[in-house]
């Protein structure tokens, strides 16, 4: 047990997982109960149209893996499906957001606990309901102990257990299929459409592991590119898998002895390969359950710890071991939460809630997307942008919409009463405590205005940016960061734009203001500064030593050079010592570069302040090297 001394406070989590670690979580947190316990159930309710059913939640999971896919790889933090929603709606959706974030996936790990009771019940018929119980809250309890380990050892253990997996789902799709009976898949559609949907809502719990990986995504080493790249690999895997199992499953298990069961791979190896084949299957089953528990608790806990640190819950929970560098303040109290929901809640209304809790949750993050991508904020800059955008989220929103309804009303009620309780929680803790700007308002005040003051999400995306594996600063960044910017509405001529550049970097290079200006206009007077059409780089030595200043400048009605160039639109001033000569030259390599990326001129001039145009510099994609003089 880890001593209070050995408890931090918003500690960095330790970047221990790869791509091959990401694909093993959002694997085993779709290969689980739902493959091994829902086929029975399914089975029951519509006959063998549940490959349909699975079919299509596989599909309804797609908008939300592209939206989780471009907002990871812009964002990867801890919690990171409630952080989108708190940053793009606001606090009050968000402490909904994070609490039904972290309600949904307790459930499903519970459901996946459950499934480890139900084979305790399969190998010894005598343990009875709170038998089953009981085993589901010990393997509770023992992956909660491996999850405060550290998600180093979390990933590890979770790759042996998926690989092991899909070598025995693969052996048992390859042996049944030898025994398949055409006669089972018919009547193949056996109720209506309106159950057929309120199956695929029921079933879709079954995927909600695959979106659940960008939880741990602060955890991730290149997350831009780890994150988006095991999310797809695994939804290809485990969906191709997911067909050929229950296609082998409905093949060989007769529909009255498959309806309701909650072992039905079991059945179908038994039937096609014997005992060895049950056993085997029960390994299986147990290495799904586990892997879907082992995840889940390890996704869920982090939802709490981004909420406690951007103080919508008790700052204990953001509490990180020292020694293991994990949130054993919110993992203990998820694993009880699971603990409590195992010991109370009926199988049934525990997998349509915690279905009906995911579909909501994945509805908030489509609108997130709308509301981030819509708020045109500069410091937002995903690696991977979600094709067919809008029209792909809109259309996943109007379905979850559909399917929400489908649910049945016990779902819906406890979804309701859990909505209540978080307004409740808004309003008597979080609302006295937090005043942040959202991207949702960001996106109305910037309808209404042609200029804007800077947010602080604009300022937590920027250093989220700057702080992320594909971003290593150098001395242009850092003097980007620090530079001076005028951002100038009306027509100048040059000699006025001078007088503003010398006013403000006379007191940063040590110089008289009257100096320095007379020095622009010597420089210029050589030789234009105009290097291309709207372009102008001005540049002056001063005496002196270790001395390197930058100004950028933005004039909209355009500065007047001579009459023989354009306005000029853009500039970049920079001042310097005879010492720092060969950085000027590496300065005007860099500027070079960023002017001629193909997005600059279009973002540079949709900047709203001069804080978006320290933006568009700074996070412009370029080469970079570390240069300390």
């Amino acid at each position: 047990m880890t001593t209070g001394a050995e408890i931090q406070s918003n500690a960095s989590l330790k970047k221990s997982l790869g791509t091959l670690d990401v694909f093993s979580i959002a694997a085993g947190a779709m290969i689980s109960s739902g493959l091994f316990v829902l086929p029975g159930i399914a089975f029951g309710l519509i006959g063998p149209a549940l490959i349909v059913a699975y079919v299509l939640a596989g599909l309804l999971m797609v908008p939300t893996m592209l939206s989780q896919a471009e907002l990871a790889s812009a964002m990867p933090r801890s919690g990171a499906s409630y952080f989108f929603v708190e940053r793009s709606l606001g606090s009050l959706i968000g402490t909904f957001a994070g609490l039904a974030n972290w309600f949904s996936i307790s459930l499903k790990a519970a459901f996946a606990l459950i499934g480890i009771g139900a084979l305790g019940t399969f190998l010894f018929p005598g343990l009875g309901l709170w038998g089953t119980k009981l085993v589901a809250i010990a393997a509770c309890v023992g992956f909660g102990l491996l999850n405060a380990l550290g998600a180093k050892d979390v990933g590890r253990f979770q790759v042996y257990l998926v690989f092991g997996l899909i070598a025995i789902l693969g052996l048992f799709v390859y042996g049944g299929s030898q025994h398949l009976d055409a006669q089972s898949f018919t009547p193949f559609i056996q109720s209506d459409l309106r159950s057929l949907f309120a199956v695929t809502g029921m079933v879709f719990v079954s995927f909600g592991g695959l979106t659940k990986v960008v939880d741990v995504s602060e955890e991730v080493r290149n997350p831009a590119k780890s994150i988006v790249r095991g999310m797809f690999l695994s939804f290809i895997v485990v969906n191709l898998l997911y067909v050929l199992v229950l296609i082998v499953t409905v093949g060989t298990v007769p529909g009255g002895e498959l309806a309701g069961s909650l072992v039905p791979l079991n059945l179908s190896a038994e039937r096609t390969v014997g005992r060895v084949g049950s056993i085997a299957m029960t390994i299986g089953a147990f290495l799904a359950f586990a892997t879907t528990a082992n995840a889940g608790i390890l996704s869920a806990s982090r939802s709490p710890m981004a909420m406690s640190r951007d103080g919508l819950l008790p700052k204990v929970l953001s509490k990180t071991s020292v020694r293991y560098a994990t949130p054993l303040i919110a993992i203990s109290v998820t694993v009880a939460f699971i603990a409590v929901a195992i010991a109370v809640l009926p199988l049934e209304s525990l997998v349509k809630t915690a279905s009906t809790m995911m579909i909501v949750m994945f509805t908030l993050v489509n609108v997130a997307l709308l509301v981030i991508r819509g708020s045109r904020l500069m410091a937002y800059r995903p690696t991977f942008r979600a094709p067919l955008y809008p029209w792909l989220q809109i259309a996943a929103i109007v379905v979850y919409g559909f399917l929400i309804a489908e649910m049945g009303w016990i779902p819906l009620v406890i979804t309701g009463s859990f909505a209540l309780a978080g307004l409740a929680w808004y309003v008597g803790y979080v609302s006295r405590r937090i005043d942040r700007e959202s991207a949702f308002i960001h996106l109305v005040r910037s309808v209404a205005a042609e200029r804007i003051q800077r947010s602080g999400f604009e300022n937590e995306l920027r250093e989220i940016a700057l702080q992320s594996d594909r971003m290593v600063l150098d001395r242009f960044d850092r003097l980007v960061q620090q530079c001076p910017i005028l951002d100038i509405d009306e027509t100048v001529a040059a000699n006025e734009l001078f007088q503003k550049i010398a006013e403000v970097l006379a007191p940063r290079v040590g110089k008289e203001m009257d100096e320095l200006y007379e020095q622009f206009l010597a420089r210029e007077r050589e030789s234009s500064t105009v290097v291309e059409p709207g372009l102008a780089i001005p540049h002056v030595v001063v005496e002196g030593e270790n001395i390197f200043e930058l100004v950028l400048v933005r004039c909209r009605g355009g500065i007047v050079f001579s009459d023989l160039h354009p306005p000029v639109r853009t500039v970049f001033v920079l001042v310097g010592s005879p010492d720092e000569r060969n950085y000027h030259l590496r300065a005007l390599m860099t500027i070079a570069h960023v002017v001629r990326h193909a997005e600059f001129r279009e973002r540079w001039f949709q900047a709203k302040n001069t804080e978006q145009l320290r933006d568009v510099v700074l996070l412009m994609e370029r080469e970079r090297g570390r240069t300390d003089h």
